[in-house]
């Protein structure tokens, strides 16, 4: 069964992510601002998750992780192998035991499945971080994932409806991120790496809003 073999290796975990707690701090802009909270990257399939998250992750000096590939290195599969074999609920419970691993960690950039929104509970562990929404055009989305065969949810006739009805689906998750970042096709990595760096500024230096009073 998939599920035990899932929770003899989910101990590798920390095998593959204790070398990556050891880098030496550097100073960045917003490191006393972000005080190692970790940093959870949302959007669609091919909105840049993975790219944008090593380019973060330099930058920041934390190292940077993608829910994906932790899944396949502690199941031996590839997802579209999970997908096949065990099925679309049986790879959301293993994308939310992965997750709940990771965000026991700090000073990490992790990009994340495209339907990791769509679990509820999910979000109970994405808000132990900053969750930043990479908001990419649908065209921009349908030019990206043209001749994809790694994503089992597009793998039909009218991939391009279906990810649009995906979308459409996902959008109001994605929405209630602590940063949108708006991807346009013009935009370099570098350069949306550069506004999400400000905007995420943005976040953590406004204030607070406070509390309404009590009524009497």
């Amino acid at each position: 069964m998939l599920e035990s073999h899932l929770a003899v290796t989910l101990s590798s975990i920390y095998a593959v992510i204790s070398p990556l707690l050891a880098m030496p701090a550097q100073p960045h802009p917003l490191s006393d601002l972000l005080k190692g909270t970790n940093l959870y990257l949302i959007g669609m399939m091919g909105s840049g998750k993975s790219t944008i998250g090593h380019l973060l992750g330099r930058r920041l000096n934390y190292r940077f992780i993608d829910t994906d590939e932790l899944i396949e290195q502690t199941t031996g599969q590839t997802i579209p192998e999970i997908f096949q074999q065990h099925g679309e609920a049986s790879f959301r419970q293993i994308e939310t035991d992965v997750l709940a691993q990771v965000s026991a960690y700090t000073r990490l950039v992790v990009a994340t499945g495209g339907g990791i929104v769509t679990q509820p509970y999910n979000w109970s562990y994405l808000h132990h971080g900053l969750v930043i929404w990479l908001e990419v055009p649908l065209a921009v989305l349908q030019r990206r994932l043209q001749g994809d065969t790694g994503r089992p949810l597009l793998q039909s006739d009218g991939w391009t409806e279906r990810l649009q009805a995906l979308l459409e689906q996902r959008q109001p998750l994605y929405a209630q991120a602590d940063v949108r970042v708006t991807v346009t096709a013009q935009q370099s990595p570098k350069a949306v790496t550069r506004q999400t760096l400000e905007q995420i500024g943005q976040v953590l230096r406004s204030p607070t809003p406070e509390p309404p009073p009590i009524a009497p």
